[in-house]
């Protein structure tokens, strides 16, 4: 089979198509004929060797997030059967491949609605989106939720999962287009990412008292500001981040401020099961779907981690073997 494999760490050239052999099930394992693979900004950060939290041995596959078809199932495995169409929420083998091998706990149904390359985009970025919900800033009804950079795979996660909770959601996106397509997820204030009145503008649209909880994208270049308009009390959740910055804590006691830091690869098992079980409902009701922004061939990987990454990404990414 064809597979994306790195063999050492550093920029995206170092992503090369080869022959690999087809993996082969263990007991409890499943193989699943991979139809989209989707791309996560945490797959450049392993790539790039920069990620101490995990840092795989070389050469390896890259990828968590895929949809597909169960080609193989091991001999005890009872929660799937050959020719299901599922999507995954992590892999044994790498993702951006024409097949990978699972553990059958990591194994889900994809609802017939949903297409594969949606499929693709589904955990990560909205395993990501509960988790710092649901678990982390522990999100009330009624409660006002700033999602800086919300036109991205988790950002738009976090839309879709706060509107599903009662929560009033603004949201920004550095395009006209992004905040048009965040107006369509049903925004109650879309907002310019880079306008010099940012904080002016949702002090505005929070009759002055700030958001509740900000969900914060690139923290380096936005945790001070966050601090100036964040409500009393209220929560930064921090999920992405690429480099240092200077804050004066003063901001953050002057407002009882929290500023969480999440990582997903952090989750224990009994939130794993519970992020499963409201991404499966989420699902199935049609309140949770995956805006597909751009899909590549598998040779094209490398140009996919350059897209991730780039200022203006709408939605998912995928990777099409």
């Amino acid at each position: 089979m064809k597979a994306i494999r790195v063999h050492q760490f550093g920029g995206p050239e170092n992503m090369y198509i080869e022959d690999v052999d087809d993996p082969s099930p263990g007991p409890r394992q499943v193989v699943i004929a991979v139809k989209a693979a989707g791309i996560n900004p945490i797959d450049t950060y392993i790539r790039s060797g920069s990620y101490a939290k995990k840092k795989p041995a070389l050469p390896y596959t890259p990828g968590f997030d895929a949809a597909g078809v169960v080609e193989f199932i091991g001999t005890d495995v009872r929660r799937c059967k050959p020719g299901d169409r599922v999507y995954i929420n992590g892999n044994v083998t790498g993702a951006y491949a024409e097949k990978t091998l699972c553990e059958q706990d990591s194994v889900f149904p994809l609802p017939d609605h949903l297409s594969f390359a949606q499929g693709s985009g589904i955990w990560v970025p909205y395993a990501t989106a509960h988790q710092a919900i649901f678990h982390v800033a522990r999100a009330r009804a009624g409660e006002t939720l700033l999602v800086r950079g919300a036109s991205g795979g988790v950002g738009t996660a976090c839309v879709q999962t706060a509107r599903a909770l009662g929560l009033r959601v603004i949201g920004t996106a550095g395009s006209d287009k992004g905040r048009l397509m965040l107006r369509e997820l049903g925004v109650h204030a879309a907002l310019d990412h880079h306008a010099s009145d940012l904080t002016t503008q949702v002090l505005n649209a929070t009759e002055g008292r700030g958001p509740e909880i900000i969900i914060e994208m690139l923290a380096n270049a936005s945790l001070s500001r966050d601090l100036g308009m964040i409500a009393h009390r209220g929560r930064i959740v921090i999920i992405g981040n690429r480099g240092t910055i200077e804050i004066n804590p003063r901001d953050a006691m002057n407002r009882d401020a929290a500023i969480l830091g999440m990582l997903l690869l952090n989750a224990t098992p009994d939130e794993i099961s519970r992020i499963s079980a409201g991404l499966a409902a989420g699902l199935e009701n049609k309140t949770l779907n995956p805006i597909v922004g751009k899909t590549f061939p598998l040779n094209q990987a490398s140009h996919a981690h350059e897209i991730v990454l780039a200022p203006g990404a709408l939605g998912k990414i995928a990777l099409i073997p």
